[in-house]
């Protein structure tokens, strides 16, 4: 028989406490991208329920920067990671933008982009600095509670593109 070992190890060359959280979203992540390998760009394309997998994608990787850039990093955006956002995250009725004709190649990059980036900051941070307080404007957060957040993020919406995919495969 072929035993699974399921168990959190944290990441090398983090700290050990925020390389299992870091481990835990790219555990997130890692199944995401097997579940869309390969798909169609009409998968990619076809609003079900007011949105697509594209746009669905589009804003994973979105939310995950803005939260990094925002809140983790105090509003320094890197240019290079900002262009790849050019359209708004939603519309004026609070829906998300309808992104189209995407390939998927550019989903993925757009998303490894982000990822590199907050792996690249998460990295080097420390314990205290882990859980460190920044005060905005309408709330207080630490790091912690950012990877926190984008874990239950990321995993809301690959659940959304899971069933999107389980539709689409039955109506093709």
């Amino acid at each position: 028989m072929n035993r699974k070992n399921l168990v959190v190890l944290p990441l090398p060359e983090f700290e050990s406490e925020i390389g299992r959280w870091i481990w835990c979203l790219e555990d997130v992540r890692r199944t995401l991208l097997e579940k869309i390998s390969g798909i169609s760009q009409q998968y990619l394309d076809t609003e079900l329920n007011g949105h697509s997998i594209g746009s669905l994608l589009y804003h994973i990787a979105l939310i995950e920067a803005d939260w990094l850039y925002e809140e983790v990093l105090g509003g320094k955006w890197n240019p290079k990671i900002r262009s790849l956002f050019p359209q708004e995250d939603r519309n004026q009725d609070d829906t998300l933008s309808h992104i189209e004709g995407q390939s998927l190649d550019e989903h993925l990059h757009r998303l490894q982009c982000v990822r590199d980036e907050l792996l690249f900051h998460f990295r080097t941070m420390n314990l205290e600095n882990w859980r460190a307080s920044r005060s905005l404007p309408h709330y207080n957060v630490t790091p912690e509670w950012v990877i926190y957040h984008l874990l239950e993020h990321e995993s809301h919406h690959r659940g959304q593109i899971f069933q999107m995919l389980a539709i689409l495969k039955r109506q093709s």
